[in-house]
């Protein structure tokens, strides 16, 4: 493309869909790269039970489609690649990807997302969706009065716990070490639900293999001081850390240590350099919800807009 785009959006999950429809409206002519899957995480999310108006649950799949029709009804444009390198200037960047092409762009709005992290067992990818998962606010509903674990021993790990403990019969903690890296007032916490027989602490404890029936999860087997504990359960939180995709943008914005794009810098969703915003998971430590992902999208859109009328680009 020799034209210079007034933003170009990276992620198509419900950021960057956001984005591209406030942009859209807003007649920016967004462009959005769709990465090798289009609607991001939430396409392999079997149910949606928390997104506002949608009572009968969608699946992930079923909702990223209505939010790209929805982007591309209103004329945003597509490209199925991904961002290989970045270069800045004081006019446009200058984005080179994976399929040859090079665009350049006035903004850029990052929505990248991120992703959760996993065991790497053969078994654990088998029943993703089926009784394993990464986030214990999106699926936990589906567990009301069974049995799950949840693997991790930060601070995320004990939020998804306490949380599952709310609905579910009884939550294993998996840790793999004797000592907890979570804060004192969510160990002490659980160590009160604990007293009440809600939380079994398994400690010093290697998830050896998810156990189930083909079509869901039945248990997990573990390896605790070299004997082998089978427990049987319904559902596996895996609640060990998410990476965020932001490797590529590191030489041209501040990104913290843990991987999220740092923000902030004159408007909400701004980067550390102009004409770069970010929102959803790739600069989110905290929330990690679709809904919250969108709204952040909504809000870069419209920074993106008063960008560009301010330096009287559009």
């Amino acid at each position: 493309m020799s034209e210079i785009l007034n933003t170009v959006i990276i992620g198509s999950g419900p950021a960057g869909c956001t984005a591209a429809i406030y942009a859209a409206r807003a007649n920016l002519d967004p462009l959005i790269i769709s990465g090798n899957v289009p609607g991001g995480q939430l396409t392999i999310t079997p149910e949606i039970g928390n997104w506002p108006g949608a009572k009968e649950n969608p699946a992930g799949f079923t909702l990223m489609q209505s939010l790209l029709d929805h982007a591309k009804n209103l004329g945003t444009r597509f490209v199925s690649a991904t961002v290989e390198k970045i270069e800045n200037n004081d006019e446009f960047k200058t984005l080179y990807l994976s399929d040859g092409q090079v665009i350049k762009t006035r903004t850029v709005i990052i929505a990248t997302g991120a992703t959760a992290k996993y065991l790497g067992l053969h078994s654990e990818e088998k029943y993703k969706g089926h009784g394993v998962s990464a986030c214990a606010t999106c699926d936990g509903f589906f567990f009301r009065g069974k049995d799950v674990a949840v693997i991790g021993g930060g601070s995320a790990a004990f939020v998804e716990a306490a949380f599952l403990s709310n609905m579910c019969n009884k939550v294993y903690l998996v840790h793999r070490r004797e000592t907890f890296r979570a804060e004192q007032i969510l160990i002490d916490k659980l160590e009160a639900l604990k007293e009440k027989g809600k939380v079994e602490f398994i400690l010093g404890a290697t998830v050896k293999e998810i156990e189930g029936n083909g079509e869901a999860v039945t248990g997990i087997s573990l390896s605790v001081g070299g004997a082998i504990r089978h427990v049987p359960l319904s559902g596996v939180f895996v609640a060990i850390g998410h990476k965020p995709a932001t490797e590529v943008f590191a030489s041209v914005i501040d990104i913290d240590d843990d991987g999220t794009i740092k923000t902030g810098f004159g408007s909400e969703t701004a980067c550390s350099q102009e004409g770069f915003f970010a929102a959803g998971d790739c600069a989110d430590k905290v929330y990690r919800q679709a809904i919250t992902s969108a709204g952040q999208g909504c809000k870069a859109a419209l920074d993106v807009e008063h960008y560009l009328m301010q330096k009287s680009f559009k």
